[in-house]
């Protein structure tokens, strides 16, 4: 077991690997990210990276599991407040190799909180030729020497890593309102806001998200979690996450509809994000409202035939409360 008092900084973590099939790219993303450059290989050839990729949140969400294999599961966990940057930085691809390494940075002991520390992680995932695809920068809340703070025996990883959606899933409900037509980069407003649909987290859908990915006991049983720090079930960090992408991809399909006829302009991929904060836990029930406003754009030097624009995110639970945020940014086609 391990304790706040175990990680010093300097130390290096490293992890088995996993296989990513193109039947997991698919699977993940035709729940949370169904944009065809992730559920479509032939659609996916005429896309920005011309192949099928998966998505950036599947990625989050391996690097997770493998945090899980590595470490969180023999040690006492209690969540992550957050995550400061990552940057992903190559496609990951059916077949890939990935494993992780974890360096800490520093750790730093609570004043609030005594009886736990935080401890503050450098992450890249790798390929299986050692190229890192992901880059992440986060805290982990560990409880220390003496808490009674410590994970229940279970056979927490006995699900492989390939996600199984339970047989009833809850699907986003769009707002009531019309969105705006699809925008070419040209187009974008700055300062324009939208809403982009809510998500009931059912504790089924939260049970099988984190056997996957976030296989912590008080994300897959009600028992464990009522013993917890949380003191209910409650969904990932990184479900929450690919429920707004579950949203905006529902969003954007709205908005392509509004545009007409002609070919709507095409959205390509993310490079990444900072400031991602969990403010406030998910639990089963709770309906999660997100949404989205558009902070800056800058035409690429790269890729003249795109644009990035920058996006402020939110997703706020049935009380009013937000429970979620980050800062994005993505890429969009130019007017030609």
């Amino acid at each position: 077991m391990r304790y706040f008092e175990d990680f010093t900084a300097g130390q290096v973590i490293e992890t088995e690997r996993l296989e990513i099939t193109q039947a997991d790219i698919v699977a993940f993303a035709s729940r949370f990210d169904a944009q065809d450059f992730h559920t479509d290989p032939e659609a996916a050839k005429a896309s920005f990276v011309g192949s099928l990729i998966a998505s950036g949140w599947h990625s989050c969400a391996l690097l997770m599991r493998l945090i899980a294999e590595s470490f969180i599961l023999d040690s006492t966990s209690m969540g992550s407040p957050g995550i400061a940057e990552v940057k992903w930085l190559r496609p990951i691809l059916p077949q890939d190799r990935l494993s992780a390494r974890h360096t800490i940075l520093e750790t730093r002991e609570s004043r609030s909180r005594p009886e736990m520390g935080l401890v503050h992680f450098r992450c890249e995932l790798l390929n299986q030729d050692g190229r890192p695809v992901l880059e992440q920068v986060y805290w982990i809340m560990f409880g220390r020497r003496g808490s009674g703070f410590e994970t229940p025996a279970g056979d927490w990883l006995a699900h492989p890593v390939n996600y199984v959606a339970p047989g009833l899933t809850s699907e986003v409900e769009p707002p009531s309102s019309a969105p705006a037509p699809a925008r070419f980069f040209d187009d974008l407003v700055v300062g324009e806001s939208h809403e982009l649909g809510s998500l009931v987290f059912t504790p089924d859908e939260i049970v099988a998200f984190a056997r996957s990915f976030d296989p912590q006991p008080f994300h897959m049983d009600e028992a464990a979690a009522r013993n917890s720090s949380f003191g209910a079930l409650c969904a990932s960090g990184w479900h929450t996450a690919a429920g707004w992408m579950a949203a905006m991809v529902v969003h954007r399909r709205r908005q392509e509809a509004a545009f007409g006829a002609s070919s709507p302009p095409r959205l390509g991929p993310s490079p990444g994000f900072k400031n991602l904060r969990w403010l406030k836990p998910v639990f089963a029930g709770d309906r999660i409202t997100y949404h989205s406003r558009i902070v800056d754009k800058r035409a690429s030097a790269s890729r003249p035939q795109w644009g990035l624009f920058f996006h402020d995110n939110s997703g706020v639970n049935q009380n009013g409360e937000t429970v979620f945020s980050f800062e994005g940014c993505a890429f969009v086609e130019r007017r030609v």
